[in-house]
């Protein structure tokens, strides 16, 4: 058994002081979307997670005990920050919930994390079952604020994960391509849009 050298051991000792436990776990989170979201799951070891985040691999294992569940973590974690998100929005009588303000809202939080979930998560085989599951719940609840009716349950199901595919993909091209100071324009813009879809899919008139 080989022991660390004192440098090493300074470094993991002024690494646990400088943050509380909590306060590095997210910091961890955010460099592993950082770099899951860069080479994705297979190609990401322990140590580029590690790199990423500015620490020693031992620190990683202190908090997470294997890859897999940092990964799932870094999703549950976007997932849970859009339903706190969306009970803020849900408090205040002029918004209306799951929108491009949720959404963006929480991108513009952990960009990394936001992407990893509804973009890259699905193509992983570990994670696909868990990101589908993750985004039923979510169509589910646009349907639920939305109260879109139809018919056929089955396009009423469609409808909704139009909306709520529309909502993130939208969100995912501006977070790459928009001016974070033209954040509320897209807002608008993106509302816009979304009410126009609900219109055209309430009025239920054949093409």
């Amino acid at each position: 058994m080989v022991l660390p050298g004192k440098c090493t051991l300074h470094r993991i000792q002024v690494e646990s002081k400088l943050l509380p436990r909590l306060e590095r776990r997210a910091a961890i989170l955010r460099g592993a979307a950082r770099a899951f979201a860069s080479a994705g799951f297979a190609q990401t070891s322990m140590e580029d997670v590690a790199a990423a985040c500015g620490v020693t691999k031992l620190i990683v294992y202190r908090h997470f005990e294997s890859k897999e569940e940092l990964y799932r973590e870094i999703l549950q974690q976007v997932f849970e920050q859009l339903g706190e998100e969306l009970h803020v929005e849900l408090a205040q009588p002029s918004r209306t919930g799951l929108g491009p303000r949720t959404l963006l809202t929480v991108a513009r939080q952990d960009p990394d994390g936001f992407t990893l979930l509804w973009r890259h998560a699905a193509r992983e085989p570990q994670f696909a079952a868990y990101a589908a599951e993750l985004r039923s719940i979510s169509v589910n609840v646009v349907r639920e604020l939305t109260a879109l009716q139809a018919a056929s349950d089955q396009l009423g199901a469609w409808r909704s994960a139009a909306l709520f595919g529309w909502l993130v993909e939208s969100t995912l091209t501006w977070l790459e391509e928009g001016d974070p100071d033209r954040d509320e324009e897209f807002i608008a813009e993106a509302s816009s849009g979304l009410r126009a879809l609900l219109g055209a899919f309430a009025s239920d008139n054949p093409a």
